[in-house]
């Protein structure tokens, strides 16, 4: 049995937010809970970071100040106990290392930037279309018993091919279209409803 992860939000803050408080450009405040459509998300973002003239170095300098949840490394370290665990994100691994060393570096499947010289982000590149689902899908396909959990639109198709989905501190907006997903709001509900999918799924 597994449980696939979403990072950001789930267990560590919103890295673009920390940036958008950083830099005062409000518009870098927007994610997947606001724009479903990841690509126009980060077209958005490289054009704002080319015509603010920021690059990953900037970037990773308000990262190396992030610290995961309170809680969720503990957290954590528990459902590795109960589940095998991996992270499915849509971050870069060019963000992601100070945050898997903070817990405990578990397994990640995310995207990568492309970087030029002078550390300007020019593009980027998924490792694979709607990858979170696709992932779930194949692990499906390996006989394993698939838990999802996220908070975002960009969390829910692996929501819905995972035997079992739960939403964790989602927005209201996808509350309401995704009604279908057991609603958490804390880790310890998080825990129980982990708990209860694996005991429907060992049945």
């Amino acid at each position: 049995m597994i449980a696939c992860l979403d990072l950001e939000g789930v267990l560590v803050p919103e890295i673009w937010i920390a940036f958008a408080e950083k830099t005062g450009i409000e518009k870098l405040r927007l994610t997947t809970r606001d724009i479903p459509d990841y690509d126009e998300l980060m077209r958005g973002r490289l054009k704002i970071l080319a015509e603010n003239k920021l690059g990953l170095p900037d970037i990773q300098e308000v990262i190396s100040g992030i610290q995961p949840l309170p809680g969720a490394k503990d957290f954590l370290d528990w459902l590795k106990t109960e589940f095998q665990v991996i992270i499915l994100s849509d971050t870069f691994y060019q963000f992601a290392g100070p945050l898997m060393a903070q817990l405990g570096h578990p397994t990640l499947f995310c995207h990568s930037l492309v970087v030029d010289g002078e550390g300007r982000i020019t593009d980027y590149k998924l490792r694979q279309n709607d990858g979170k689902t696709q992932a779930v899908k194949a692990l499906k396909g390996l006989n394993f018993k698939t838990v999802a959990a996220g908070d975002s639109y960009n969390d829910t198709g692996m929501l819905k091919e995972a035997h079992r989905g739960i939403l964790f501190r989602p927005p209201d907006n996808v509350i309401r279209e995704f009604p279908q997903f057991p609603v958490t709001r804390d880790y310890e509900e998080f825990r129980t409803e982990l708990l209860s999918a694996r005991q429907s799924l060992s049945a």
